[in-house]
């Protein structure tokens, strides 16, 4: 199966299933050098661990990390370095009576129809278990951030029509780990719980927006043509299970100004060229203007409810069926970590990529240079 990496300079190669022994990555490209910090990496996948709260699936994993190969005493060795994480709590037997039929809004069909054989445990590869590798991945890309002081922080906008209503310069991102709805605001944080369990005790679901920002990332990252960042942050993003749509800076609701209100004018800041806005989202022609790159994701309701739901089965006979397997009634407070974690890859590679944009001294500090 094709379309399992990510990245150029900065690759990664998923693999695993949700019900199979094990899930993991591959990374290549990371430099040499780099000190690992295991506890970080620990700390990040147990932000998208199940069974964290009532607001998610009662799947009971301990995503314990182990690194098996690319990394000793502590430092990366600039060799491909292989991190996993394995199941132990998996029921398959709760997907029995889903062997033979398409789940509504989920890959079953599309899948079945595409390589004629599948997976039906707890949906194979295309569980949202799969964002275990990237979230693994993306604790290792922000560990490269953090040396360059760049920083990446998500936090749930919104769940159905519930929508945090703070302005920009009230929000504080890193308060969202204190709320279990990964929402930076005790008002709108009790809200959103009170709505998510509703729909959980209904068998149905929620969706909603998750916003990102980026700070710190200097100007000029991004490649032309195909490459601009904005459009490798998407597809970044899209490829995320769940997700519908991206918007950057004003967004949708920038094509209801002229460019006369919409345009990010210019201006000098302690001899610094910025923006008296931010109405880019801190790109510009493809390219990191300096200011922070700011986006919003959109993720669709939950498509595994326990509500009685019409479908078809593999024999082209139409059924109804109810899912009792273990879901989450609302992805978006444990999505926050997978959304940080890709643009964290993506920002991580771009950031590798620009080193070769002009001629520079190769290993300036090294002796064999001198």
């Amino acid at each position: 199966m094709a379309g399992n990496s990510f990245g150029e300079l900065f690759k990664i190669t998923s693999f695993g299933e949700s019900h199979g022994p094990a899930l993991g990555v591959v990374v290549d490209g990371c430099p040499a050098g780099l000190t690992i910090d295991l506890d970080f990496i620990q700390a990040e996948l147990n932000k998208r661990r199940p069974g964290q709260s009532k607001l998610s699936t009662a799947r009971s994993e301990g995503d314990q990390l182990e690194i098996l190969s690319g990394v000793f005493e502590q430092k990366t060795l600039g060799t491909p370095i292989c991190m996993l994480v394995r199941n132990a709590d998996q029921r398959s037997a709760d997907y029995d009576n889903l062997k033979d039929i398409f789940r509504p809004s989920h890959a079953d069909y599309t899948y079945q129809a595409k390589y004629g054989h599948r997976d039906h445990r707890g949906g194979g590869r295309q569980s949202a278990r799969e964002t275990i590798s990237r979230v693994m991945a993306g604790a290792l890309a922000k560990l490269i951030l953090r040396e360059y002081g760049i920083q990446v922080q998500a936090f749930v906008h919104s769940v159905s029509e519930l929508e945090l209503a703070l302005a920009d310069e009230n929000i504080h991102p890193e308060l969202a780990w204190h709320f279990e709805s990964r929402c930076p605001d005790a008002e709108m944080d009790a809200q959103i719980r009170t709505r998510i369990l509703q729909a959980k005790a209904e068998k149905d679901s929620l969706g909603g927006v998750i916003r990102c920002f980026c700070t710190g990332v200097p100007v000029g990252l991004g490649e032309p043509v195909f490459d601009k960042l904005h459009a490798d942050l998407g597809k970044a993003m899209l490829s995320i299970n769940a997700v519908k749509g991206i918007e950057f800076g004003s967004g949708f609701s920038g094509t209801h100004l002229r460019g006369s209100e919409n345009n990010d004018e210019f201006l000098s800041e302690n001899g610094k060229i910025r923006t008296a806005s931010n109405r880019s989202g801190g790109i510009q022609g493809g390219i990191s203007n300096g200011e922070r790159i700011d986006f919003k994701v959109a993720f669709k309701p939950v498509a595994s409810i326990g509500k009685p739901q019409k479908s078809m089965n593999t024999s082209g006979e139409e059924v109804m069926l109810e899912i009792n397997g273990r879901h989450d009634p609302c992805v978006l407070p444990r999505a926050v970590v997978i959304v940080e974690a890709m643009a964290a890859l993506v920002l991580a590679d771009h950031l590798l990529r620009n080193r070769s944009s002009r001629m520079q001294p190769l290993y300036p500090e090294s002796p064999l240079t001198s």
